[in-house]
């Protein structure tokens, strides 16, 4: 692929092969019956404790949709999940989809607060769990395994159209939103990723990242189901223990996040593990710098294949080739089906090279943000999905990431946006103004530093603030560091001068966990 640097990019695949491959695609309500239908005794999915080939794969997924029936779930109904990465979390995927409901899957390491307003947001009918949450699970996860489903529960109209995933991702005023995902953007995302990476029926995904990101659905549990492969769902991510486990599941592949590929590429020199299964790995979420991706396949022999996408748009839009040219320091080529481009602040494609905002249009857009029309509409105008992230263009139509228009800090992989711990500090008594900024680490990317200031005659110790944030905030949204200042910055219109704060941080240490 070329073309003039800055312009907006299109895959070298016709919008026609797409077309034909998502055809072949099997609808994600069906494909449980269709693998079973073609190969009853082959392997399917599996984990620690549970393996299941297809047929049984199948007949788990009946036995759930029925006792979801029994619990009155229906066509256009939300499905809850609250559960670590386990068989029966994707066991209830399925379910739900052959009823015609959808599924928003919740971080099982959310407060019990953040948790609820996910389910009261997302109007779900059901939430099924482990306990681990437990006064917002309403079905046990034992319930969806009650032996043989009926013979009379077949699988709802295969309506593309029909709402699939409701994935929760932070706002710029902290407040979560649902993306909607229809099975037309996962069975188009699907299609983009098996041509991508040249999944089949030979591939097995090795799962480490967490189900309730799209990322972990659809790179490694959707696609290569679809393709015709196998999924190992590990338990959970500890490096010492990752290579054991490829080592005896032999996969072909597995999708990580930068924060991983460091904890790996600084294992100790005597770990020198048997990779020979794996073909690829997969890195997204946030970008990995060259150094790294060089230190880690010098080592292990793995190439790695950076992309880049969002919830937003179904996962992935950008890939480095399997077979071609890979960059490090760039994210990569449009995947098959979609347009990036770079849109300046006006609204117009930059087409002389210069940085401007990453914006994407494809069959892998969501249809919006649950009950945000005003918001959606900002967010994806004309079929551009606006990123708000800042890019360009090589000359040879490879993606470069610049810089972030939000806020947002992503610390191993996960989305942290500072106003709502900003929000939190406010609520101390003590606490004048707080803003909070990312700072650069080795292993995790970023990391939140706040930056407060006390109200007169007041005092409060970092360690109190630390407690206090822990009262309202899951673990990875804590600060690495609260620092207390005379005053903060200000730009000058009176706003907080984060850029000055982050400097401060980028001329300093690391800051002590």
């Amino acid at each position: 692929m070329s073309g003039a640097t800055g312009r907006s990019y299109r895959s070298t695949a016709s919008r026609a092969d797409l077309v034909g491959r998502s055809e072949n695609v099997v609808h994600t309500a069906v494909l449980p019956e269709d693998r079973a239908h073609r190969d009853p005794a082959g392997p399917c999915i599996s984990d620690d404790d549970l393996t299941l080939t297809n047929s049984a794969f199948a007949d788990r997924a009946r036995a759930a949709a029925a006792a979801l029936r029994g619990r009155g779930v229906g066509a256009g109904d939300v499905v809850a999940v609250v559960l670590p990465n386990r068989v029966e979390f994707v066991v209830a995927l399925f379910a739900a989809w052959r009823l015609g409901a959808a599924v928003t899957p919740v971080n099982p390491a959310l407060t019990e607060s953040e948790a609820r307003y996910q389910v009261e947001d997302s109007g779900a009918a059901v939430v099924v769990g482990d306990g681990s949450v437990s006064s917002v699970v309403t079905m046990d996860v034992a319930e969806l395994d009650a032996g043989p489903g009926p013979a009379d529960l077949p699988p709802a109209p295969t309506d593309a159209g029909a709402l699939a995933l409701l994935i929760y991702t932070s706002g710029t005023t902290g407040r979560p939103k649902g993306v909607m995902l229809d099975h037309a953007n996962l069975s188009a995302m699907c299609a983009m990723a098996i041509s991508a990476v040249g999944l089949g029926p030979a591939d097995h995904s090795l799962l480490i990242l967490p189900l309730f990101h799209v990322n972990g659905i659809v790179v490694s549990v959707l696609s290569p189901l679809l393709a015709g492969g196998r999924t190992t769902i590990a338990g959970r991510f500890h490096p010492a223990a990752f290579f054991p486990v490829v080592e005896r599941v032999r996969p072909t592949y597995f999708s990580a996040v930068p924060a991983i590929y460091a904890m790996l590429a600084t294992l100790p020199a005597e770990v020198v593990p048997d990779v020979s299964s794996l073909r690829i790995a997969v890195c997204g979420a946030a970008p990995m710098s060259a150094e790294l991706i060089e230190r880690f396949e010098r080592r292990f022999g793995v190439p790695i294949v950076e992309g880049y996408g969002l919830s937003e748009g179904t996962c992935a839009s950008t890939i480095n080739p399997v077979d071609g040219v890979r960059k490090p320091g760039t994210v990569g080529l449009p995947l098959p089906g979609q347009e990036v481009a770079i849109m300046d602040a006006a609204g117009a494609l930059v087409t002389d090279g210069s940085p401007g905002e990453v914006v994407v249009r494809g069959p892998n857009v969501m249809r919006g943000y649950l009950n945000r029309p005003e918001e959606t509409a900002r967010t994806v105008v004309d079929g551009w999905l606006h990123t708000g992230d800042v890019g360009r263009f090589d000359a040879d139509g490879y993606l470069v990431l610049v810089d972030r228009i939000k806020d947002m800090i992503i610390r191993g992989g996960e989305n942290i946006y500072p106003k709502e711990i900003e929000t939190v500090l406010h609520g101390h008594p003590a606490v004048l103004e707080a803003a909070v900024v990312g700072a650069a680490d080795a292993v995790l990317g970023e990391v939140p530093v706040a930056f407060v200031t006390l109200n007169p005659n007041t005092t409060a110790t970092p360690a109190e603030l630390h407690e206090h944030c822990r009262a309202s905030l899951s673990r990875y949204k804590l600060p690495a560091d609260i620092v207390a200042l005379p005053d903060l910055p200000r730009n000058p219109v009176g706003k907080v001068d984060k850029i000055r704060l982050r400097a401060g941080l980028a001329d300093s240490a690391t800051p002590a966990r």
